[in-house]
């Protein structure tokens, strides 16, 4: 987990300078960091932007008591896992990587309302659609089995066109990060989950 040491005090010495108090925390993945628009997008969220490049599930909930413990939010936003499957990992452990992050927010937050953001259809990781629906399924179904804070925020759906494809509109040139049309899409669907 070293590599992603610089990241990780980048996070802590921006809490420092912050000149309020955030009431929603957006934590996980470049996909989160790279968010240029995030605090226009979610002003009336009062939001703070704790995403790190690269960043894995894992890594997200080994990183979770130093990036977290100085925060007391209203709701917390997740995007983590995609880098975990690229990376090799099985959709399994993606879940219980899932599970440890639960526990680590239900340890500093109590019982916040807390949204995990569904595993993207990204073209560059098309090859592995299958296991990013099935890691999808297997926190989609635990979030409803354990009714508790815990809700899940299905972006899949949304950036797929009529044939069941990622568009590619919604992505930058490599692929894999979202463009503004993309997060223009996440906007609309975060704020109508946390808004119904």
């Amino acid at each position: 987990m070293y590599w992603y040491e610089d990241e990780v005090k980048r996070l802590e010495r921006d809490r420092l300078k912050l000149s309020y108090e955030p009431e929603t925390l957006f934590y996980g993945s470049s996909s989160i960091r790279l968010w240029d628009s995030l605090y226009q997008d979610f002003a009336h969220l009062k939001p703070v932007n704790l995403g790190f490049g690269g960043s894995t599930l894992a890594a997200c909930v080994w990183f979770f008591d130093r990036i977290m413990t100085p925060y007391n939010p209203k709701r917390l936003i997740v995007y983590a896992g995609d880098n975990d499957l690229g990376d090799g990992r099985h959709p399994e452990e993606i879940f219980i990587f899932f599970q440890q992050l639960m526990v680590k927010a239900h340890e500093h937050f109590g019982d916040i309302p807390c949204y995990y953001v569904s595993l993207k259809p990204s073209p560059a990781r098309w090859q592995i659609a299958d296991s990013f629906k099935y890691a999808n399924n297997l926190i989609e179904s635990e979030i409803v089995k354990q009714q508790n804070n815990w809700r899940f925020i299905n972006i899949f759906k949304a950036m797929l066109d009529n044939n069941g494809l990622p568009q590619k509109q919604f992505f930058v040139n490599d692929a894999l990060h979202l463009s503004p049309e993309g997060y223009e899409v996440w906007k609309q669907v975060i704020n109508t989950a946390i808004h119904p």
